[in-house]
């Protein structure tokens, strides 16, 4: 059975014997890299530099929540805001493989910079078991490369430390319970961002709508399972899909964008099952995308998929 005590112990145990010098840890503000993020704090202390870094695919207000949290966790956060290269290098990308790889060298190369500036030289990462698994390797297929994975560039000049590496996101839950650290339910978000939540080629204008939407979806299930409507899902957000269709805005012919609904229960994200969302909190969220967002979107669906065979993310 599985000891968060135990596990923190040893894995603070092994960052000091690892760690001879200054280390640097990405924090999105998600319960893996702020998980790791206390850990190596508790290991290193003030040689840890902690970096958020803007990529512009996060969700609406992400970037100042992580630094509210990071201050109440005592632990100095350093913040750079590099959207306009991230889309940048995304455009005219539409393959999800190829979107998520050059993200994740993308990353790489910013804590390269910030690392050379601060004279680091390890880099510490909250990968996870899913994300090794789903990566692929020698003996098993790519089910999607995540950034932190097989998204890193082969010739990265940081030594790279994984803590969390062979933990599965319910022990990852348990251990930043132990720890006391305020996100530890928080819904799991892709590295990549709203990146992946856009299918196809990612725009400025896309993002814009998918962070709205994915929004909308967040405060109507939050407040629909605070007032006892319906359990918490593991995951919910919104994907915008590349399918235009007719609709009425008013009295006029629009001709917009279609939003998909997606909400997910799972233990340890390597399956799970669609969530029963009830249709007044469905009605709820599609009339708020359809009326805030404007004419831009003019359908919203709603994904009853499993996984398998569907991944939680679309791409």
């Amino acid at each position: 059975m599985f000891d968060p005590k135990e596990f923190v112990d040893d894995a603070i145990k092994k960052l000091r014997e690892e760690i001879k010098g200054k280390a640097l840890i990405a924090c999105s503000g998600g319960v893996d890299s702020t998980v790791a993020a206390v850990l190596a704090y508790k290991a290193i202390g003030e040689k840890l530099y902690a970096l958020h870094v803007n990529t512009g695919l996060l969700r609406k207000n992400e970037s100042e929540q992580v630094r509210n949290l990071f201050q109440r966790l005592g632990i100095h956060l350093n913040y750079i805001d590099a959207s306009e290269r991230f889309f940048e290098k995304l455009k005219g990308i539409k393959d999800p493989e190829e979107k998520r790889k050059i993200i994740g060298e993308l990353f790489i190369r910013i804590f390269e910079e910030f690392a050379e500036e601060k004279d680091i030289e390890y880099l510490i990462q909250g990968t996870i078991a899913p994300d090794w698994i789903e990566s692929g390797d020698q003996l098993r297929d790519t089910i999607k490369t995540h950034h932190n994975v097989g998204g890193l560039p082969k010739d990265i000049k940081l030594k790279v430390v994984e803590p969390l590496r062979d933990l599965y996101k319910d022990e990852v839950r348990k251990v930043a319970r132990f720890l006391d650290i305020p996100v530890s339910e928080k819904q799991p978000f892709p590295g990549p961002g709203l990146a992946v939540r856009v299918i196809g080629e990612v725009t400025k204008e896309k993002i814009e709508i998918v962070r709205e939407a994915c929004a909308i979806v967040e405060e109507e299930i939050e407040k629909a399972s605070k007032d006892g409507k319906m359990p918490l899902p593991w995951q919910y957000f919104a994907v915008l899909l590349p399918v235009r269709t007719v609709g009425v805005h008013g009295d006029k012919r629009a001709y917009g964008y279609t939003i998909a609904v997606r909400a997910i229960d799972s233990v340890d994200a390597m399956t799970g099952s669609f969530s029963r969302i009830p249709h007044d909190v469905l009605d709820k969220i599609a009339t708020r995308i359809s009326n805030e967002i404007g004419d831009k979107v003019t359908r919203v669906v709603y994904d009853i998929t499993n996984k398998p065979p569907a991944t939680i993310e679309w791409e």
